[in-house]
């Protein structure tokens, strides 16, 4: 019985892992289409200064997948 409740509790958090990845990645893509949209011609610079921020927002959802992975197989 606590083996299926350590396995209902990763569950749990790799939902939550996912919905709070999905929120900010949506965030910050609403919020770049919404300064492109105002300023067209600093497509470039918003676009540069917003990739960065996804790619660490997807690494730690990434990391924290594993995290939750290793405490439940230990």
């Amino acid at each position: 019985m606590t083996g299926s409740l350590h396995f209902f509790g990763a569950a749990i958090g790799f939902g939550m892992i996912v919905i709070g990845a999905g929120l900010g990645i949506g965030k910050l893509a609403a919020a770049a289409a919404d300064g492109i949209a105002r300023q067209p011609n600093a497509a470039d610079k918003i676009t540069g200064a917003v990739n960065l921020p996804l790619f660490l927002l997807e690494g730690v959802a990434i990391l924290a997948e594993v995290f939750a992975l290793l405490i439940v197989l230990k």
